[in-house]
């Protein structure tokens, strides 16, 4: 069995971030990164930028983690 590279990892951290990030917004009405890093500051729309890509990423990996 292969192990997950070092961006799989990354990439599977930040989703489960966001995701999180999401339902907090959905159920609560908090936006933890908006909270952290200021209501679209350049850090969080850098953060929400690499959830994104994050998610992508995965998307076209889906079959290869899979076998992973």
């Amino acid at each position: 069995m292969n192990k997950l590279n070092l961006l799989d990892l990354v990439s599977m951290i930040l989703v489960i971030v966001g995701g999180l990030n999401w339902a907090l917004v959905g159920v609560i009405n908090f936006d933890l990164v908006a909270t952290l890093f200021g209501d679209m500051s350049a850090i969080s729309r850098i953060v929400y930028t690499l959830v994104g890509l994050s998610a992508v990423y995965l998307l076209t990996q889906l079959g290869n983690l899979g076998r992973k």
